[in-house]
């Protein structure tokens, strides 16, 4: 079995081991970042959100891809007569489809960063979360069959 976690000294946990770290450096870039609170925070925060996006969409060939699939996804609905909580469910299998993508993005650009040498952990973390990506398209295209094959399987029945 595959160990994924670091060791640690004997009788030490994780909480010790985090709880133990010195505060905040004021004259870091880190405190000036969490020091911020209410409205400044969300705009901040909301400003990353954005160069999030923006970095995922011009490095990561696959967020492009799972990007352009689901904007034709959700256009589609548009024109299928799904009931509203299909649809709602559609939307959701999307939205998870690219946020699993931009954790998984986020992941390998964290592993690269530390490292560009081969390393199984790396691998495996790597591997771990293309799976996610795998079964996030996999519910997303399921939930697509199935919402087609419900509303055109009627259609059928009535023209025979």
């Amino acid at each position: 079995m595959t160990k994924l976690s670091p060791d640690l000294p004997p009788n030490t946990s994780h909480t010790q081991q985090a709880s133990s770290q010195t505060p905040l450096n004021p004259d870091s870039f880190a405190y000036n970042v969490k020091g911020k609170t209410g409205v400044a925070r969300i705009i901040k925060a909301a400003g990353y959100s954005l160069d999030g996006f923006k970095a995922a969409y011009n490095h990561e060939a696959a967020f492009r891809q799972v990007f352009w699939l689901n904007l034709v996804l959700l256009l589609a609905l548009t024109f299928v007569p799904f009931a509203l909580t299909v649809k709602m469910v559609l939307v959701f299998a999307s939205f998870l489809s690219l946020i699993v993508e931009l954790i998984n993005t986020g992941l390998e650009a964290s592993i690269d960063h530390t490292s560009t040498e081969q390393h199984p952990l790396a691998k495996i973390a790597k591997d771990v979360g293309s799976a996610a990506q795998f079964l996030a398209l996999l519910l997303l295209f399921t939930l697509w069959m199935m919402a087609l094959y419900s509303v055109f399987s009627a259609d059928l029945g009535r023209l025979s």
